[in-house]
């Protein structure tokens, strides 16, 4: 089990405080309780939050490999002619890092900056996102954005435009409760439904 590099430097964080409270505790026991429980905390709930584990699935040529943890909230064209759209949904419960849905290459990223809407209501459409486009073989093409949602308001992308990766690579997280969609063209078969519970890199999201 890893963590994400921000949650590295905030359990460390934790951990410190605990120390510092830990060691007021024979001089200054009113503070350093506090300080103490405090810290622990605050170090468990980073490392529940930010942990990162290894999803090593195989997947077979012409499955589209799902990029995020959470539950599929819809399925469906949003008005876009020929593209359907997967949207999943992040509670604080689940592993928050994005994963390649295929391999390619990064052709482009772009930020837009909007709301901050609770992610799994309609309002979060206008929310601050990050959209991924990643581009293979034969023309095919699969972008993910990612949305906040009403708490942390932060975004990690890790690639680059120009960056090739790997189907299961992680390409960014989002802190706390978000939103991921997936936009594919409409002749992929999707295999999941509304309601279902998914797994980056180990769900088989589609196929081509």
């Amino acid at each position: 089990m890893g963590f994400a590099p921000i949650g590295i430097k905030l359990i460390s964080g934790g951990v410190a405080a605990a120390v510092v409270g830990g060691l007021l505790l024979s001089c200054c026991k009113w503070v350093g309780m506090p300080l103490l429980l405090l810290g622990l905390f605050f170090a468990a709930f980073s490392a529940y939050f930010f942990r990162d584990p290894e999803r090593n699935t195989v997947f077979a040529p012409g499955q589209i490999a799902c990029p995020a943890d959470g539950t599929v909230m819809t399925i469906q064209n949003e008005g876009t002619p020929g593209i359907t759209v997967v949207r999943i949904f992040l509670s604080v419960l689940n592993v928050h890092v994005q994963r390649s849905p295929m391999e390619g290459k990064v052709e482009s990223i772009k930020y837009t900056k909007g709301k901050f809407a609770i992610a799994y209501k309609p309002e979060a459409a206008n929310n601050e996102r990050n959209r991924i486009r990643i581009t293979g073989e034969g023309g095919r093409a699969v972008e993910i954005e990612q949305i906040t949602g009403s708490i942390a308001r932060r975004i990690a992308c890790y690639v680059a435009e120009g960056q090739q990766v790997k189907i299961g690579e992680r390409v960014g997280m989002i802190y706390f409760g978000s939103q991921v969609a997936v936009y594919l063209p409409e002749s992929a078969k999707i295999l999941v439904k509304p309601g279902d519970a998914v797994a980056g890199s180990e769900t088989i999201l589609g196929l081509w």
